[in-house]
């Protein structure tokens, strides 16, 4: 409900052009954040694990880690409108995530025993959130990118953060998930799978590691070819869009996730 009225209220600040300093819209995802923390703490001490055993929970984890980055970056001075650009992700994830077959009542749970079985699964929904961060400072910078080039007045009296910093942000949260992801690569070799089967033959390993050139690729284009900064933050949005669209196909698809 929370996020839910944080998307509301977003709508007006987008209608605004972001030309007032509003706390409102920052306590109410603070309260969907509480509230998710809240909820996540509970279903942890009632399975006696981290919770991260279907894709409910591993998608409540990935928006819990994406909630709570929102809230730090936009302590900063110049990104406080920052939730507005996450809250409709975090809704939208959010009520998809409350369909009854992604959190079964029964059956196998996949096993995230171990010390690197726990950094896999971890590091790995801690770069999702990254890239989904990544994703929002990239829809900032092409909004200020439009409104420079149509809407001149409208850029002069916002209050988001300047191209440049938005264009500096979105390139350190994606080499921050491309790190963590490559953790999480790393120590994913430790989740049990069938015998004689090799790593890298599993669909969500395979899925991760296209994932990890395409982070790569983009990384490489922007820092060291040129690349424009329009072009990456395209693919920067392009690459999270389809990273959710397709996580839940894979992760059904894997045996070594759901054995």
């Amino acid at each position: 409900m929370f996020y839910g009225l944080s998307t509301i209220y977003s709508v007006f600040l987008w209608r605004k052009g972001f030309r007032r300093d509003d706390w409102v819209n920052y306590l109410l995802i603070a309260g969907g954040v509480a509230l998710h923390t809240l909820a996540m703490t509970k279903r942890g001490l009632t399975l006696q694990s981290c919770p991260v055993n279907n894709l409910y929970e591993a998608t409540t984890f990935l928006l819990w880690a994406l909630g709570l980055a929102s809230l730090v970056y936009s302590l900063l001075p110049r990104f406080k409108f920052l939730a507005a650009f996450t809250a409709p992700v975090l809704f939208t994830i959010g009520v998809f995530a409350l369909m009854p077959s992604l959190d079964p009542p029964h059956g196998p749970k996949p096993e995230f025993s171990g010390a690197l079985r726990s950094l896999h699964a971890a590091t790995s929904l801690q770069a999702y959130g990254a890239f989904g961060l990544a994703a929002v400072a990239a829809g900032m910078l092409l909004m200020q990118r439009h409104d420079l080039k149509f809407n001149k007045l409208r850029a002069m009296l916002s209050l988001l953060p300047s191209m440049q910093r938005l264009e500096l942000i979105t390139f350190r949260l994606v080499a921050a998930g491309f790190g963590l992801l490559t953790i999480g690569l790393i120590a994913g070799q430790q989740l049990p799978r069938p015998e004689g089967k090799p790593y890298f033959s599993d669909t969500k390993v395979i899925w991760s590691a296209l994932l990890w050139l395409v982070y790569l690729e983009s990384l490489m284009a922007y820092k060291f070819f040129g690349r424009s900064s329009r072009r990456f933050a395209l693919v920067t949005i392009i690459a999270f869009a389809v990273l959710l669209l397709t996580f839940w196909i894979t992760n059904l698809n894997s045996p070594m996730h759901q054995p």
